[in-house]
């Protein structure tokens, strides 16, 4: 037997036969042409239908894992009209005289190998999609077949790492797991495996071999562990490690209706994060009892330009009417930091996460404030809707925001459209500064909704997409739960609520703790729900 250890994607165990993911590679030859301008012609050409095959891989996405994980397809899209990839491959075609394949095929590698080179790992992370892009491109220059791997049994798939496009084309009812040398938790395919319900562990190395193929293993995503032809004692520890993880599926089915409650008796509420409206689906499904964050950037990640009020209204029009009176908090759009938007025309950064973002582009570029605070105060007449603001840190953002809403309004009622005035809102509590000013802040507003992910990345000073510093990331510092309390006691003292949206709050041996801090509400993602309510009801706080 052969232990490989990595590092879990998806929690859950499969045994199965280990298949090595076989890709076509094009074949890049180089050669003279004369001809530059048909031969740019002929780029532009097969860019169009590389682009045509991501909006059909799109819309399969879409129907396999939802449009939040789908966007990945609309973003390759806008990987190929970005003016210096394209610039690239035509100067590469005037400048030497070559053909588009070998064109397209060293502004690959020359802008891979600069992400790679990046310090941030959300741009490393973007170093596999320019090739997955060029790559597509490659192929209908050289008509060649798609390299899709046709799956005839069920099987744990191996690989080096998988590219989105390869990952949504599998046939998902075949793929038990997924084992990979190399890969990120933040990268897409990581989030597409986990949003398919995949067992997956990343980071193997070279333990990974492609002599493994065709062996039987067991993927332990509980333990990170990869057994290679495991011994009867494995066999038999992992068969009763599976039967237990769906029996627990099955019994956290039997909260559904449940109250969250403690045992003596303390109320909390457990809501759901969602990215767009077709979650909403699953938030129903696992009976959250509302929507604690609507991440409203999506509408804008997804779109090639600015949404229009009349589309952001309709689909917070949509979740609203959905959840039927249960509440719905939208966090207004939170872009920057590693969430760039192409049409924003934002500049680069030396470090975006204390940059150039969230309320402050808001503030600052108030047309497209106003055009979602319009949509919201709309939508919000048909449901019970809240609205709450990111990255806030000082008093002063949150009355200037009060000013302009006002002025929103006062647009609304000359131009008598229907919308809702008494609308709750909060601030994300997720800088350090915010934590220290909530006395003050909580005068102002209805609630506060802690963003743990940015707070303890601000926190501690540690860029949490930095795979280097993971040894010193921790989410349990003193200091961070020194901060959400402190929150707490000065949201509680002015009569207002407090609840957690971030990463913390789906943590459940901080549970308890967050319960005795008196945080009002959790709010996870929708798989989380019932294992959060799970927790709740064992507590007895007495």
């Amino acid at each position: 037997m052969t232990v490989l250890e990595g590092k879990s994607v998806f929690n859950d165990v499969c045994m199965g036969t280990i298949s090595f993911y076989k890709r076509k590679e094009s074949v890049i030859k180089r050669y003279k042409i004369e001809d530059t301008e048909a031969e740019i012609g002929r780029f532009e050409e097969a860019r169009d239908e590389a682009k045509n095959q991501l909006k059909e891989l799109y819309e399969k996405a879409l129907e396999d894992v939802g449009e939040a994980n789908a966007a990945i397809f609309e973003i390759h899209q806008l990987m190929l009209e970005d003016l210096d990839y394209c610039e690239s491959i035509e100067n590469i075609i005037t400048a030497q005289k070559v053909n588009a394949e070998y064109a397209v095929g060293a502004t690959a590698d020359n802008f891979s190998a600069m992400f790679r080179a990046m310090d941030d790992a959300y741009m490393q992370g973007r170093a596999a999609d320019v090739k997955d892009v060029s790559e597509r491109v490659l192929k209908v220059l050289t008509n060649a077949e798609d390299g899709v791997q046709v799956l005839e049994e069920k099987v744990i798939i191996a690989a080096d790492d998988l590219v989105p496009s390869e990952t949504i084309q599998l046939d998902k009812e075949k793929v038990l797991g997924f084992i990979m040398q190399h890969g990120s938790a933040n990268s897409h395919t990581a989030i597409l495996a986990r949003s398919m319900g995949i067992p997956a562990i990343i980071g193997l190395g070279d333990s990974l071999s492609e002599s493994m193929d065709g062996k039987f293993a067991i993927v332990d995503g509980f333990a990170g562990k990869v057994y290679i032809e495991p011994d009867e004692a494995t066999m038999a520890a992992m068969q009763k490690k599976q039967k237990e993880a769906l029996e627990r599926k099955e019994l956290l089915q039997q909260l559904k209706d449940k109250e969250d409650i403690t045992l003596d008796g303390t109320k909390i509420k457990i809501f759901a994060n969602i990215g767009n409206s077709a979650d909403v689906g699953n938030v129903l499904k696992n009976d959250a009892r509302g929507i604690g964050l609507f991440r409203s950037e999506f509408l804008y990640l997804e779109n090639s330009d600015y949404p229009t009020e009349e589309q952001q209204f309709i689909a917070y029009k949509t979740v609203a009417e959905n959840m039927a009176g249960k509440k719905v908090i939208i966090r207004t759009l939170d872009i920057g930091a590693d969430k760039q938007v192409d049409y924003f025309n934002l500049d680069k950064e030396e470090n975006p996460a204390l940059g150039y973002r969230a309320i402050r582009i808001c503030l600052t570029r108030q047309d497209i404030f106003k055009t979602q605070l319009r949509a919201l105060y709309r939508a919000a007449a048909f449901g019970n809707i809240s609205i709450m603001f990111p990255m806030i840190i000082s008093v002063e953002e949150v009355l200037k925001v009060k000013e302009i809403i006002k002025e929103v309004l006062d647009e609304l009622r000359q131009e008598k459209i229907p919308f809702k005035e008494d609308v709750e809102i909060g601030i994300m509590i997720e800088t350090p500064a915010s934590v220290m000013v909530s006395d003050e802040l909580a005068k102002e507003v209805d609630f506060f909704s802690v963003g743990t992910n940015d707070l303890t990345q601000y926190t501690l000073a540690i860029d949490r997409q930095n795979q280097k510093l993971e040894p010193f990331y921790n989410a349990h510092h003193k200091a961070v739960l020194r901060m959400i309390k402190m929150a707490a006691d000065n949201a509680h003292a002015e009569g207002k609520w407090i609840g957690i949206c971030g990463e913390l709050g789906a943590d459940t041996t901080l549970t308890e703790e967050f319960l005795k801090m008196g945080i009002d509400e959790l709010s996870v993602s929708p798989s989380m729900v019932l294992e959060v309510r799970k927790r709740v009801r064992e507590i007895n706080l007495r």
